[in-house]
Protein backbone atom coordinates (compact mmCIF):
# COMPACT_ATOMS: atom_id res chain seq x y z
CA UNK A 1 0.00 0.00 0.00
CA UNK A 2 1.31 3.45 -0.96
CA UNK A 3 -0.08 6.75 0.31
CA UNK A 4 0.34 8.34 -3.12
CA UNK A 5 -2.41 6.00 -4.40
CA UNK A 6 -4.98 7.93 -2.33
CA UNK A 7 -6.40 11.44 -2.71
CA UNK A 8 -9.08 11.54 0.02
CA UNK A 9 -8.76 10.59 3.71
CA UNK A 10 -11.63 9.76 6.04
CA UNK A 11 -11.24 9.08 9.78
CA UNK A 12 -13.55 6.95 11.92
CA UNK A 13 -12.80 8.24 15.44
CA UNK A 14 -10.91 11.38 14.44
CA UNK A 15 -11.01 12.90 17.94
CA UNK A 16 -8.57 10.48 19.59
CA UNK A 17 -5.19 11.93 20.50
CA UNK A 18 -3.34 9.61 18.09
CA UNK A 19 -5.93 9.81 15.31
CA UNK A 20 -6.07 13.59 15.38
CA UNK A 21 -2.28 13.82 14.96
CA UNK A 22 -2.41 11.70 11.80
CA UNK A 23 -5.39 13.70 10.51
CA UNK A 24 -3.40 16.90 10.99
CA UNK A 25 -0.42 15.35 9.18
CA UNK A 26 -2.51 14.43 6.13
CA UNK A 27 -4.12 17.87 6.11
CA UNK A 28 -0.72 19.56 6.32
CA UNK A 29 0.47 17.45 3.38
CA UNK A 30 -2.42 18.76 1.27
CA UNK A 31 -4.91 15.88 1.47
CA UNK A 32 -8.63 16.68 1.90
CA UNK A 33 -9.54 15.22 5.32
CA UNK A 34 -12.91 14.49 6.96
CA UNK A 35 -13.88 12.57 10.06
CA UNK A 36 -16.45 11.19 12.46
CA UNK A 37 -16.30 11.17 16.25
CA UNK A 38 -19.02 10.47 18.77
CA UNK A 39 -18.15 13.44 21.00
CA UNK A 40 -17.37 17.10 20.42
CA UNK A 41 -14.19 17.93 22.37
CA UNK A 42 -11.51 20.59 22.46
CA UNK A 43 -9.48 18.41 20.08
CA UNK A 44 -12.26 18.04 17.50
CA UNK A 45 -13.03 21.76 17.75
CA UNK A 46 -9.37 22.50 17.05
CA UNK A 47 -9.47 20.20 14.01
CA UNK A 48 -12.54 22.02 12.70
CA UNK A 49 -10.82 25.38 13.19
CA UNK A 50 -7.93 24.02 11.12
CA UNK A 51 -10.32 23.29 8.22
CA UNK A 52 -11.08 19.60 8.82
CA UNK A 53 -14.81 18.79 8.66
CA UNK A 54 -15.97 16.67 11.61
CA UNK A 55 -19.46 15.29 12.31
CA UNK A 56 -20.77 13.61 15.47
CA UNK A 57 -23.65 11.41 14.33
CA UNK A 58 -23.09 7.86 13.08
CA UNK A 59 -25.01 8.19 9.83
CA UNK A 60 -23.99 7.33 6.26
CA UNK A 61 -25.79 10.49 5.14
CA UNK A 62 -22.91 12.49 6.64
CA UNK A 63 -20.24 10.84 4.48
CA UNK A 64 -18.79 13.52 2.18
CA UNK A 65 -19.63 13.36 -1.52
CA UNK A 66 -15.97 13.23 -2.52
CA UNK A 67 -15.57 9.93 -0.66
CA UNK A 68 -18.78 8.48 -2.09
CA UNK A 69 -17.73 9.42 -5.63
CA UNK A 70 -14.08 8.29 -5.41
CA UNK A 71 -14.07 4.97 -3.57
CA UNK A 72 -10.81 3.75 -5.11
CA UNK A 73 -8.97 6.94 -4.17
CA UNK A 74 -10.23 7.03 -0.57
CA UNK A 75 -8.30 5.78 2.46
CA UNK A 76 -10.37 5.18 5.60
CA UNK A 77 -8.41 5.33 8.88
CA UNK A 78 -9.93 3.42 11.79
CA UNK A 79 -9.40 3.57 15.54
CA UNK A 80 -9.87 0.37 17.59
CA UNK A 81 -12.32 2.33 19.77
CA UNK A 82 -15.00 2.24 17.03
CA UNK A 83 -17.62 -0.39 18.04
CA UNK A 84 -18.32 -3.39 15.86
CA UNK A 85 -21.91 -2.30 15.18
CA UNK A 86 -20.93 1.15 13.86
CA UNK A 87 -23.16 2.04 10.89
CA UNK A 88 -20.63 4.01 8.85
CA UNK A 89 -17.92 1.40 9.34
CA UNK A 90 -20.29 -1.37 8.25
CA UNK A 91 -21.23 0.58 5.10
CA UNK A 92 -17.64 1.36 4.14
CA UNK A 93 -16.64 -2.30 4.60
CA UNK A 94 -19.61 -3.49 2.57
CA UNK A 95 -18.75 -1.11 -0.27
CA UNK A 96 -15.14 -2.33 -0.40
CA UNK A 97 -13.30 0.81 0.75
CA UNK A 98 -9.65 0.54 1.77
CA UNK A 99 -9.77 0.60 5.59
CA UNK A 100 -6.62 0.61 7.71
CA UNK A 101 -6.06 0.89 11.44
CA UNK A 102 -4.34 4.00 12.75
CA UNK A 103 -1.26 1.96 13.63
CA UNK A 104 -0.99 0.55 10.10
CA UNK A 105 -1.12 4.04 8.60
CA UNK A 106 1.50 5.23 11.05
CA UNK A 107 3.70 2.32 10.00
CA UNK A 108 3.33 3.31 6.35
CA UNK A 109 4.10 7.00 7.05
CA UNK A 110 7.24 6.14 9.03
CA UNK A 111 8.52 3.36 6.75
CA UNK A 112 10.54 5.73 4.57
CA UNK A 113 11.93 7.87 7.40
CA UNK A 114 14.57 7.50 10.12
CA UNK A 115 12.24 6.56 12.98
CA UNK A 116 12.55 6.99 16.73
CA UNK A 117 9.84 4.92 18.43
CA UNK A 118 9.08 5.26 22.15
CA UNK A 119 7.29 2.30 23.72
CA UNK A 120 6.28 1.44 27.28
CA UNK A 121 3.26 0.81 29.44
CA UNK A 122 3.92 4.23 30.94
CA UNK A 123 6.18 7.18 30.21
CA UNK A 124 6.00 7.04 26.43
CA UNK A 125 4.08 10.29 25.84
CA UNK A 126 6.41 12.42 27.95
CA UNK A 127 9.52 10.70 26.63
CA UNK A 128 8.54 10.99 22.96
CA UNK A 129 7.61 14.64 23.52
CA UNK A 130 11.04 15.36 25.03
CA UNK A 131 12.80 13.57 22.16
CA UNK A 132 10.86 15.61 19.60
CA UNK A 133 11.49 18.82 21.54
CA UNK A 134 15.25 18.23 21.84
CA UNK A 135 15.59 17.49 18.13
CA UNK A 136 13.38 20.39 17.05
CA UNK A 137 15.12 22.78 19.47
CA UNK A 138 18.49 21.73 18.00
CA UNK A 139 17.33 22.38 14.43
CA UNK A 140 17.03 18.75 13.34
CA UNK A 141 14.41 18.29 10.58
CA UNK A 142 11.86 16.32 12.54
CA UNK A 143 8.21 15.29 12.54
CA UNK A 144 6.50 13.80 15.58
CA UNK A 145 3.25 11.98 16.31
CA UNK A 146 2.59 12.36 20.03
CA UNK A 147 0.04 10.93 22.46
CA UNK A 148 -0.48 14.22 24.26
CA UNK A 149 -0.44 17.97 23.71
CA UNK A 150 3.17 19.12 24.03
CA UNK A 151 3.15 22.54 25.71
CA UNK A 152 6.03 23.92 23.61
CA UNK A 153 4.20 22.99 20.39
CA UNK A 154 0.64 23.42 21.72
CA UNK A 155 -0.06 20.38 19.56
CA UNK A 156 0.23 16.60 19.37
CA UNK A 157 1.93 16.92 15.99
CA UNK A 158 5.19 18.36 14.75
CA UNK A 159 5.61 18.68 10.97
CA UNK A 160 9.09 18.54 9.46
CA UNK A 161 10.34 21.00 6.90
CA UNK A 162 11.24 18.65 4.08
CA UNK A 163 10.62 15.28 2.52
CA UNK A 164 9.78 12.32 4.74
CA UNK A 165 12.76 10.34 3.41
CA UNK A 166 15.17 13.01 4.69
CA UNK A 167 13.74 13.66 8.13
CA UNK A 168 13.55 12.04 11.53
CA UNK A 169 10.10 10.94 12.69
CA UNK A 170 9.43 10.52 16.40
CA UNK A 171 6.45 8.35 17.20
CA UNK A 172 4.75 7.07 20.31
CA UNK A 173 4.67 3.29 19.93
CA UNK A 174 1.43 2.13 21.54
CA UNK A 175 1.29 -1.41 22.91
CA UNK A 176 -2.51 -1.35 23.15
CA UNK A 177 -4.01 -3.74 20.57
CA UNK A 178 -0.38 -4.61 19.62
CA UNK A 179 -0.34 -1.43 17.51
CA UNK A 180 3.44 -0.92 17.76
CA UNK A 181 4.13 -4.06 15.73
CA UNK A 182 3.58 -1.99 12.57
CA UNK A 183 6.77 -0.01 13.35
CA UNK A 184 10.36 -0.84 12.34
CA UNK A 185 12.37 1.84 14.12
CA UNK A 186 16.00 2.89 13.82
CA UNK A 187 15.98 3.92 17.48
CA UNK A 188 13.65 2.39 20.06
CA UNK A 189 13.16 3.46 23.66
CA UNK A 190 11.34 1.09 26.02
CA UNK A 191 10.46 2.90 29.24
CA UNK A 192 8.58 0.06 30.94
CA UNK A 193 6.77 -3.22 30.34
CA UNK A 194 4.68 -3.60 33.46
CA UNK A 195 1.49 -5.68 33.23
CA UNK A 196 -1.32 -3.64 31.66
CA UNK A 197 -4.04 -4.09 29.03
CA UNK A 198 -4.57 -7.63 30.30
CA UNK A 199 -8.00 -7.49 28.65
CA UNK A 200 -6.06 -7.58 25.37
CA UNK A 201 -3.07 -9.75 26.29
CA UNK A 202 -4.62 -12.17 28.75
CA UNK A 203 -1.51 -12.42 30.92
CA UNK A 204 1.89 -10.87 31.56
CA UNK A 205 3.74 -13.49 29.51
CA UNK A 206 1.90 -12.56 26.32
CA UNK A 207 2.69 -8.89 26.96
CA UNK A 208 6.39 -9.81 27.29
CA UNK A 209 6.31 -11.82 24.06
CA UNK A 210 4.73 -8.90 22.20
CA UNK A 211 7.35 -6.45 23.48
CA UNK A 212 10.02 -8.92 22.36
CA UNK A 213 8.56 -8.86 18.85
CA UNK A 214 8.55 -5.05 18.82
CA UNK A 215 12.17 -4.94 19.98
CA UNK A 216 13.15 -7.51 17.34
CA UNK A 217 11.98 -5.02 14.70
CA UNK A 218 14.65 -2.42 15.53
CA UNK A 219 16.76 -2.18 12.38
CA UNK A 220 20.35 -3.48 12.30
CA UNK A 221 22.71 -0.61 12.99
CA UNK A 222 20.10 1.02 15.21
CA UNK A 223 19.81 1.59 18.94
CA UNK A 224 17.70 0.21 21.77
CA UNK A 225 17.54 2.19 25.02
CA UNK A 226 15.69 0.11 27.59
CA UNK A 227 14.89 0.75 31.24
CA UNK A 228 17.00 -1.43 33.50
CA UNK A 229 13.99 -2.56 35.54
CA UNK A 230 12.24 -4.21 32.59
CA UNK A 231 12.14 -7.99 32.27
CA UNK A 232 15.59 -9.16 31.04
CA UNK A 233 13.88 -11.45 28.51
CA UNK A 234 12.74 -8.44 26.48
CA UNK A 235 16.10 -8.28 24.68
CA UNK A 236 16.22 -12.00 23.75
CA UNK A 237 15.27 -11.31 20.12
CA UNK A 238 17.35 -8.20 19.36
CA UNK A 239 18.74 -8.25 15.82
CA UNK A 240 22.49 -8.48 15.32
CA UNK A 241 24.05 -5.06 14.93
CA UNK A 242 21.61 -3.24 17.24
CA UNK A 243 23.37 -1.40 20.06
CA UNK A 244 21.57 -2.01 23.38
CA UNK A 245 21.97 0.27 26.40
CA UNK A 246 20.15 0.05 29.72
CA UNK A 247 19.24 3.18 31.66
CA UNK A 248 17.63 4.17 34.94
CA UNK A 249 17.78 6.88 37.55
CA UNK A 250 20.54 5.28 39.61
CA UNK A 251 22.16 2.50 37.57
CA UNK A 252 22.78 1.07 34.11
CA UNK A 253 25.08 2.10 31.27
CA UNK A 254 23.27 5.45 31.44
CA UNK A 255 22.14 6.99 34.71
CA UNK A 256 21.64 10.26 36.55
CA UNK A 257 24.10 11.75 39.02
CA UNK A 258 24.04 14.62 41.52
CA UNK A 259 20.23 14.94 41.39
CA UNK A 260 18.89 17.85 43.41
CA UNK A 261 15.37 19.22 43.79
CA UNK A 262 15.51 23.01 43.74
CA UNK A 263 11.97 24.37 43.92
CA UNK A 264 10.24 23.06 40.82
CA UNK A 265 13.54 22.39 39.06
CA UNK A 266 15.17 18.99 38.99
CA UNK A 267 18.90 19.60 38.49
CA UNK A 268 21.21 16.73 37.57
CA UNK A 269 23.99 15.31 35.44
CA UNK A 270 24.00 12.35 33.07
CA UNK A 271 26.52 9.53 32.78
CA UNK A 272 26.17 7.59 29.53
CA UNK A 273 27.75 5.76 26.60
CA UNK A 274 27.91 8.86 24.39
CA UNK A 275 29.62 11.05 27.00
CA UNK A 276 28.63 12.70 30.25
CA UNK A 277 26.61 15.89 30.65
CA UNK A 278 26.50 18.13 33.71
CA UNK A 279 24.36 21.08 34.70
CA UNK A 280 21.04 19.90 33.30
CA UNK A 281 17.92 21.68 34.56
CA UNK A 282 14.45 20.21 34.06
CA UNK A 283 11.45 22.40 34.87
CA UNK A 284 8.94 19.54 34.64
CA UNK A 285 9.14 17.95 38.09
CA UNK A 286 9.31 14.28 38.93
CA UNK A 287 11.85 11.51 39.37
CA UNK A 288 10.03 9.65 36.58
CA UNK A 289 10.28 12.69 34.32
CA UNK A 290 14.02 12.88 35.02
CA UNK A 291 14.32 9.24 33.88
CA UNK A 292 12.23 9.99 30.79
CA UNK A 293 14.52 12.93 30.03
CA UNK A 294 17.57 10.67 30.38
CA UNK A 295 16.16 8.29 27.76
CA UNK A 296 15.38 11.20 25.43
CA UNK A 297 18.91 12.58 25.86
CA UNK A 298 20.35 9.21 24.79
CA UNK A 299 18.28 9.30 21.59
CA UNK A 300 19.39 12.88 20.88
CA UNK A 301 23.04 11.96 21.48
CA UNK A 302 22.72 8.97 19.12
CA UNK A 303 21.53 11.48 16.51
CA UNK A 304 24.63 13.63 17.07
CA UNK A 305 22.90 16.51 18.86
CA UNK A 306 25.52 18.48 20.78
CA UNK A 307 25.67 18.56 24.56
CA UNK A 308 25.17 22.32 24.57
CA UNK A 309 22.00 22.02 22.47
CA UNK A 310 20.70 19.22 24.69
CA UNK A 311 21.22 21.26 27.87
CA UNK A 312 19.44 24.27 26.37
CA UNK A 313 16.62 22.05 25.10
CA UNK A 314 16.06 20.32 28.44
CA UNK A 315 15.84 23.66 30.25
CA UNK A 316 13.38 24.99 27.64
CA UNK A 317 11.08 21.94 27.78
CA UNK A 318 7.69 23.03 29.13
CA UNK A 319 6.06 19.63 29.51
CA UNK A 320 2.94 17.91 28.21
CA UNK A 321 -0.64 18.75 29.04
CA UNK A 322 -1.97 16.60 31.89
CA UNK A 323 1.50 15.31 32.76
CA UNK A 324 2.38 16.88 36.12
CA UNK A 325 0.68 20.03 34.85
CA UNK A 326 0.58 22.95 37.27
CA UNK A 327 -2.91 24.41 36.90
CA UNK A 328 -3.07 26.85 39.81
CA UNK A 329 -0.86 28.36 42.53
CA UNK A 330 -1.93 31.01 45.00
CA UNK A 331 -2.08 31.84 48.70
CA UNK A 332 -0.73 28.54 49.94
CA UNK A 333 -2.67 26.33 47.52
CA UNK A 334 -1.23 24.34 44.61
CA UNK A 335 -3.33 22.41 42.08
CA UNK A 336 -1.75 19.84 39.74
CA UNK A 337 -3.41 17.66 37.09
CA UNK A 338 -1.92 14.36 35.91
CA UNK A 339 -2.87 11.58 33.48
CA UNK A 340 -1.54 8.72 35.66
CA UNK A 341 -3.87 5.72 35.46
CA UNK A 342 -1.65 2.72 36.28
CA UNK A 343 -0.47 1.98 39.84
CA UNK A 344 3.21 2.39 38.85
CA UNK A 345 2.44 5.81 37.33
CA UNK A 346 0.52 6.91 40.42
CA UNK A 347 3.34 5.71 42.65
CA UNK A 348 5.89 7.75 40.66
CA UNK A 349 3.62 10.79 40.68
CA UNK A 350 2.97 10.62 44.43
CA UNK A 351 6.67 10.09 45.27
CA UNK A 352 7.61 13.14 43.22
CA UNK A 353 4.78 15.17 44.76
CA UNK A 354 6.06 14.29 48.24
CA UNK A 355 9.60 15.32 47.27
CA UNK A 356 8.34 18.68 46.00
CA UNK A 357 6.01 19.34 48.93
CA UNK A 358 7.35 17.67 52.07
CA UNK A 359 5.19 18.16 55.17
CA UNK A 360 2.30 19.53 53.09
CA UNK A 361 -1.24 18.13 53.19
CA UNK A 362 -1.94 16.45 49.87
CA UNK A 363 -5.47 15.75 48.63
CA UNK A 364 -5.91 13.50 45.60
CA UNK A 365 -9.02 13.06 43.44
CA UNK A 366 -8.64 9.88 41.39
CA UNK A 367 -10.83 8.43 38.66
CA UNK A 368 -10.12 4.73 37.93
CA UNK A 369 -9.94 3.91 34.23
CA UNK A 370 -11.44 0.61 32.97
CA UNK A 371 -13.23 -2.07 34.96
CA UNK A 372 -10.63 -4.70 34.00
CA UNK A 373 -7.68 -2.56 35.12
CA UNK A 374 -9.45 -1.81 38.42
CA UNK A 375 -10.11 -5.52 38.93
CA UNK A 376 -6.57 -6.58 38.04
CA UNK A 377 -4.71 -3.97 40.12
CA UNK A 378 -7.02 -3.01 43.01
CA UNK A 379 -4.38 -3.86 45.62
CA UNK A 380 -1.64 -1.93 43.80
CA UNK A 381 -3.90 1.09 43.23
CA UNK A 382 -4.74 1.19 46.95
CA UNK A 383 -1.08 1.04 47.93
CA UNK A 384 -0.01 3.90 45.66
CA UNK A 385 -3.05 6.09 46.48
CA UNK A 386 -2.52 5.60 50.23
CA UNK A 387 0.37 8.07 49.95
CA UNK A 388 -2.27 10.83 49.88
CA UNK A 389 -3.37 12.46 53.13
CA UNK A 390 -6.89 12.61 51.74
CA UNK A 391 -8.33 10.60 48.87
CA UNK A 392 -11.51 11.15 46.86
CA UNK A 393 -12.36 8.24 44.55
CA UNK A 394 -14.67 8.81 41.58
CA UNK A 395 -16.68 6.18 39.73
CA UNK A 396 -14.80 3.98 37.27
CA UNK A 397 -14.53 5.49 33.79
CA UNK A 398 -15.61 2.63 31.48
CA UNK A 399 -14.09 3.82 28.17
CA UNK A 400 -14.61 0.89 25.78
CA UNK A 401 -15.80 -1.59 28.45
CA UNK A 402 -19.09 -2.81 29.84
CA UNK A 403 -19.49 -2.98 33.66
CA UNK A 404 -18.22 -6.10 35.46
CA UNK A 405 -20.23 -7.58 38.36
CA UNK A 406 -18.82 -6.50 41.72
CA UNK A 407 -16.15 -4.22 40.23
CA UNK A 408 -16.55 -0.65 41.48
CA UNK A 409 -14.24 1.99 42.94
CA UNK A 410 -15.12 0.61 46.36
CA UNK A 411 -12.75 -2.36 45.90
CA UNK A 412 -9.90 0.16 45.87
CA UNK A 413 -11.31 2.35 48.64
CA UNK A 414 -11.68 -0.50 51.14
CA UNK A 415 -7.94 -1.24 50.83
CA UNK A 416 -6.71 2.39 51.06
CA UNK A 417 -5.04 3.33 54.35
CA UNK A 418 -5.16 7.15 54.01
CA UNK A 419 -6.65 8.77 57.13
CA UNK A 420 -9.41 10.46 55.10
CA UNK A 421 -11.04 8.71 52.14
CA UNK A 422 -14.42 8.73 50.40
CA UNK A 423 -16.30 7.85 47.25
CA UNK A 424 -17.85 10.72 45.30
CA UNK A 425 -19.69 11.34 42.04
CA UNK A 426 -17.79 13.62 39.68
CA UNK A 427 -20.58 16.21 39.65
CA UNK A 428 -20.16 16.82 43.40
CA UNK A 429 -16.41 17.42 43.47
CA UNK A 430 -16.34 21.21 43.09
CA UNK A 431 -19.13 21.76 45.60
CA UNK A 432 -17.30 19.52 48.07
CA UNK A 433 -14.19 21.68 47.82
CA UNK A 434 -16.24 24.61 49.11
CA UNK A 435 -17.01 22.64 52.27
CA UNK A 436 -13.64 20.94 52.57
CA UNK A 437 -10.72 23.12 51.53
CA UNK A 438 -8.31 21.83 54.16
CA UNK A 439 -5.38 20.96 51.89
CA UNK A 440 -2.12 22.49 50.68
CA UNK A 441 -1.75 20.51 47.46
CA UNK A 442 -4.65 19.25 45.33
CA UNK A 443 -4.20 16.77 42.49
CA UNK A 444 -6.68 15.40 39.96
CA UNK A 445 -5.42 12.09 38.57
CA UNK A 446 -6.72 9.73 35.87
CA UNK A 447 -7.15 9.02 32.16
CA UNK A 448 -10.94 9.19 31.76
CA UNK A 449 -13.00 12.37 31.67
CA UNK A 450 -11.67 13.72 34.96
CA UNK A 451 -10.00 16.42 32.87
CA UNK A 452 -13.43 18.06 32.56
CA UNK A 453 -13.02 19.04 36.23
CA UNK A 454 -9.82 21.01 35.63
CA UNK A 455 -11.39 24.31 34.56
CA UNK A 456 -14.16 24.27 37.20
CA UNK A 457 -11.64 23.52 39.97
CA UNK A 458 -9.28 26.22 38.75
CA UNK A 459 -12.17 28.70 38.59
CA UNK A 460 -13.22 27.71 42.09
CA UNK A 461 -9.73 28.29 43.48
CA UNK A 462 -9.35 31.60 41.65
CA UNK A 463 -12.76 32.88 42.79
CA UNK A 464 -12.42 31.90 46.43
CA UNK A 465 -9.58 34.17 47.33
CA UNK A 466 -6.70 31.77 46.83
CA UNK A 467 -5.36 33.76 43.92
CA UNK A 468 -5.17 36.99 45.92
CA UNK A 469 -1.93 38.16 47.51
Amino acid sequence: MKLEDYSYIYFLGIGGIGMSAIARWFSAKGYPVWGYDKTLTALTEALEQEGIAVHYEDDVAHLPQEILQHKDQTLVVLTPAIPADHTEWAYLKEQGYTIRKRSEVLGIITSAAYTVAVAGTHGKTTTSSIVAHLLHHAGVDCSAFLGGIATNLNSNLLIGRGEVEKEVIVVEADEYDRSFLTLFPDIAIVTSADPDHLDIYGDREELIRTFQRFISQVKPGGYLFIHEATDPRLTDMVQEGVQVYKYSLNSGEAHVQNLQVNGRWFEFGVVGPFGNLDGLKLGVPGFHNTENTLAAILAAQALQVSGQSIKAGVEAFAGVKRRFEFVFEGKGKVYIDDYAHHPKEIDAFMSSLRALYPNKKIKVIFQPHLFTRTRDFAEEFAESLSKADELVLLDIYPAREKPLPGITSDIILERVTSPVKELMHKEKVVGNLLKNGDFDVLATVGAGDIDTLVKPIRNFLENNGYGLE
